[in-house]
Parts: structure tokens; C-alpha cells; sequence
């Protein structure tokens, strides 16, 4: 056993059987990222026999993740997605442009699906303090524009946030 330092607590994720192409595709993402390892599971499980149960590690944006290839189950859905904080515009559009690559899908207020399923959040860093303004009407306006958006625009939240009358 080696005695590099673990996260303690970490997402594992399931998928159908692209489970290692997902990992990889998503550290070509996002900097400080990368897949640390992959293996077979060598011995009969529930989802299938020795041999067909693929596990592997990666890291993105520092954070340590685990999938599986275990076959059919339970696919991803809305209960669960993955927040990315961006400092930027530009880091929205580059995140965006690449998670929806190969056949994901857009939905509203800056979610969507990667081809593979999984649910993206990509937001801006500030979004909760301007949604969590003690002026009530300050934090509806940008919750307000917000809900209007697919991709978020930051330029478009902060006019809302910022707008005096």
C-alpha cells in the first residue's frame, strides 16, 4: 500500500462501460487533472464476471473522483451534478464548449449533460454571494435573469446585480 494522501470522502461514479474514456475526457478538461489509475476487477461481482468491472481514479481541478464500468444500473440524472466555479466568461465558454462536446446537451441556468450523462453546473465563482444578498430585491433581479439563461452570461448577472434605478 502506498502512502500517498487520500481524500477522505470523494464522488464515485457509475457508468455503463465508458467509465475510463469519461475520466480521461474530463482531465483533458480541466487543469491540475488527470487519470492516476485504472484496473479490472479480477473476480466475479454483481455487475458481471471477473474480468468486465473496470475502476478508475482521476483527479480534476485537484479533486480526487472514482468511476466504474459496471454495467447497466441506475443512469445519472438531475439529482446529482458537478459544480465547476469559473472566474470568467471565458472559462464558462471553455468548459461548456467541451463538456457538450461529442453529444451532450444544454439545459437551463448553467447546467447540462456530458455525452456520457453526467450533470454539469458551470457558474460563476461570485454566483451565491449575489444570490445570497441581504437585499431581497437585489438577489431576485439576479435570480431572476439567471433563470432566463441556458449557458450563464456573468456580464448579464452583474447588470442585474449592480442595476440602480
Amino acid at each position: 500500500m502506498g502512502s500517498k494522501a487520500r481524500a477522505k470522502i470523494y464522488p464515485h461514479l457509475w457508468y455503463d462501460r465508458e467509465a475510463e474514456e469519461a475520466a480521461s475526457m474530463y482531465a483533458a478538461i480541466f487543469p491540475d487533472s488527470r487519470v492516476d489509475q485504472a484496473w479490472t476487477l479480477m473476480s466475479e461481482s454483481p455487475s458481471g464476471p471477473a474480468g468486465s468491472v473496470k475502476v478508475v481514479d482521476f483527479t480534476l481541478l485537484g479533486q480526487r473522483f472514482q468511476a466504474f464500468s459496471g454495467g447497466p444500473h441506475d443512469p445519472f440524472n438531475d439529482a446529482i451534478s458537478i459544480v465547476v466555479l469559473c472566474d470568467d466568461q471565458a472559462e464558462i465558454d471553455r468548459y461548456w464548449n467541451a463538456l457538450l462536446q461529442g453529444g451532450g446537451k444544454e439545459y437551463a441556468c448553467g447546467w447540462l449533460m456530458d455525452r456520457f450523462g453526467l450533470r454539469w453546473q458551470n457558474v460563476p465563482a461570485a454566483l451565491d454571494e449575489m444570490m445570497a444578498d441581504r437585499d431581497p430585491v437585489r438577489s431576485k433581479r439576479v435570480t431572476d435573469a439567471l433563470l432566463k439563461m441556458v449557458k450563464i452570461n456573468i456580464e448579464e448577472l452583474e447588470k442585474a446585480y449592480n442595476w440602480r434605478p
